[in-house]
């Protein structure tokens, strides 16, 4: 513990000014990762209540997910961009159940999807940020978040969401420009311009066409017009530039998760060897930069090397998604082998045994001051969580050891 004290040996004022609770979590961070890991099923089944109470818990009250919970000021407003792809994550987790568990999930998730179709612009977008954040404008990363969860609906649930994920498809293609990507209708609460990122815009595209079929091949052709445009900017160890909301030289994990699932859903899609090629690249720079305990640094340099001391949990999560499917299209154990690192060193940050407020949820870095989310735990840390650990269920067996 020495060595991490060192760290914060000049921050001894900003220490004791932190709340008691932070400070305790913070404490508990620098000792170090404890040696248990919960297993998968605990991770998942404890990360499904904490959403629900999240969703209950909000200050908006409106049926949709608390951003985050803080230890600084508790729960805050809900958060239609992460609601949006929170959906798919409940309805993939009650398909494996036939019990109350699984229809409580549905409930859920019907219900965020109820409270999104009402806050829909008429053209078809959503806003950025969260309830009450200013301005409230459409913007295309968290439209396209919000259209995976309106195609899952369709798909769960039937007509009632089909108008919505239209109107939300269409929009997103009208107000592409012509070489595939998205340079109006920017998020205002991130840096201004272009992001490669927004393969997972493409990636809802490619959810609504699968459920339209011929119908819906100009989504298909928007969404791989958009692949097509971030490949431009993928160097040849696989990195990407204009992949980070605040720091191209150093994008988070997280943001290269986004780019990187994209890419891997846009091939599961055409099956096209060359997204795979593309696909790889960036999974295969991304190997040498986790430790063997499952460690990812939160932002990577262009050479892959990590360039800060904490972990964008979220991030960790989403690479590990990204991995399992590659295992599962390639059959590449070394993939596998590191995702299931990932998720060990996640799910050991994960408590299963404390209050409610945090208790299944995932900090949005570890230590909890990293500067991801510092002290917050993110509604989306802990979707992209159960997401890779129900992968982790799938591809390894929910009958081998952690």
């Amino acid at each position: 513990m020495l060595k991490y004290l060192k760290q914060y040996s000049g921050k001894i004022a900003t220490l004791l000014g932190l709340p008691a609770v932070a400070r305790r979590e913070l404490f508990s961070d620098i000792r170090g990762l404890p040696n248990d890991d919960p297993g998968m099923d605990r991770v998942i089944e404890e990360g499904v209540t904490w959403i629900g109470l999240a969703q209950d818990c909000s200050r908006s009250h409106d049926g949709g997910v608390a951003r985050h919970f803080s230890l600084f000021d508790g729960w805050g407003t809900s958060y239609p961009e992460t609601t949006g792809y929170i959906v798919p994550t409940l309805l993939f987790y009650a398909e494996q159940l036939t019990d109350q568990k699984g229809e409580e999930a549905r409930h859920r998730a019907r219900r965020m999807l109820n409270w999104l179709i009402t806050i829909q612009f008429p053209e078809g977008g959503f806003p950025g940020g969260t309830i009450g954040a200013s301005p409230q404008v459409p913007v295309t990363f968290n439209t396209g978040q919000i259209l995976l969860g309106l195609a899952s609906g369709v798909r769960s649930f039937g007509d009632t969401y089909r108008a919505p994920m239209r109107r939300t498809a269409d929009w997103l293609v009208q107000t592409q420009d012509p070489d595939g990507c998205w340079r109006n209708n920017r998020s205002p609460f991130a840096e201004p311009g272009e992001k490669v990122y927004e393969t997972h815009v493409a990636w809802g595209l490619l959810e609504a066409a699968r459920i339209e079929g011929a119908a819906g091949s100009r989504y298909a052709e928007a969404a791989l017009a958009n692949i097509n445009w971030a490949l431009h900017h993928q160097k040849a160890n696989g990195w990407f530039e204009k992949c980070c909301v605040n720091d191209e030289d150093r994008p988070l994990s997280h943001s290269i998760g986004y780019v990187l699932r994209g890419l891997v859903e846009a091939y599961r899609f055409t099956k096209d060897s060359a997204l795979l090629e593309a696909a790889m690249k960036t999974a295969d720079g991304l190997l040498p930069a986790i430790r063997e305990d499952g460690f990812l640094p939160g932002r990577l340099a262009r050479d892959w090397r990590g360039t800060v001391r904490w972990s964008c949990l979220t991030g960790t999560a989403q690479v590990a998604c990204c991995w399992f499917l590659l295992a599962e299209e390639t059959g590449r154990s070394v993939y596998r082998d590191a995702a299931r690192a990932a998720n060990r060193y996640v799910r050991r940050t994960i408590k299963v045994e404390a209050a409610p407020e945090t208790r299944g949820a995932v900090k949005g870095a570890f230590p909890v001051d990293g500067d991801y989310c510092a002290y917050q735990y993110p509604n989306w840390a802990c979707k992209f969580v159960i997401d890779s650990n129900l992968l982790e269920q799938r591809v390894v067996g929910e009958g081998e050891s952690p």
